[in-house]
């Protein structure tokens, strides 16, 4: 069954790539560039690397290598290559109607190469971006997600995120976040656990006044009784 879900929360944080900039074509071509030069199954690490830090990849498909030098490696292509590299249909007109302090950003991806995704598709500065080398521990963990929302100055639960990687949801979920997921990346089974699902940012209706924010999402898939959308 369909309907319009709507949520209410003093900040939307959002994932970074696959949300708001459009960076698959890059990402794979340096995943399938990496696995190729190690003799590894490229597909394998393209799957396994949507949603998390470079390192924790590199560590959980090749634990011989020097997890430190193969990021140094991969951050020097990535933070330099604008090929492969978009904004998201929607997303500057998205945050630029959102207020000064209702919003921030939580990625994998480490500060150098987000700062330089963001600054080339023009989108706003984020008040708040909580990047991988900034945290001891990347999503699944909720360490991201509960840092940008102490720097915001608000609660878990004043918090609304959106994400388009199983791992992302469950980072939000186990901070005490309610879930927005674009099935851009994934297929809308993978994604089940959000509490709804949309399958493009411009899906989403924003209004605030002040502080305070409401999301529409027309049309929502909504749970049934067995949690799957």
């Amino acid at each position: 069954m369909t309907s319009v879900r709507s949520f209410r929360c003093q900040a939307i944080l959002f994932d970074l790539d696959g949300v708001l900039v459009d960076s698959a074509e890059c990402i794979e071509r340096t995943w399938r560039k990496w696995a190729g030069r190690h003799g590894l199954n490229a597909d394998r690490v393209i799957s396994l690397a949507h949603g998390r830090r470079a390192i924790e990849t590199v560590r959980l498909i090749a634990p011989d290598l020097s997890a430190d030098e193969e990021l140094a490696v991969l951050a020097a292509s990535e933070s330099t290559t604008s090929e492969g590299i978009y904004e998201i249909e929607g997303a500057r007109a998205l945050l630029e109607q959102l207020p000064p302090r209702g919003w921030g950003v939580v990625t994998s991806g480490i500060r150098a190469v987000a700062e330089f995704r963001v600054h080339h598709t023009g989108l706003p500065s984020p008040p708040v971006m909580i990047c991988a080398d900034e945290i001891a521990h990347g999503k699944p963990d909720p360490e991201g997600y509960l840092l940008a929302a102490a720097r915001l100055g608000r609660s878990p639960e004043e918090c609304v995120v959106v994400e388009d990687a199983p791992a992302g949801i469950e980072s939000a979920q186990a901070a005490g976040m309610r879930v927005i997921a674009i099935a851009v990346t994934y297929a809308r089974a993978r994604l089940s656990d959000a509490d709804a699902i949309v399958s493009r940012l411009t899906d989403l209706r924003i209004a605030h006044n002040g502080d305070e924010i409401d999301i529409d999402v027309p049309g929502v898939e909504t749970p049934g009784e067995e949690g799957q959308f």
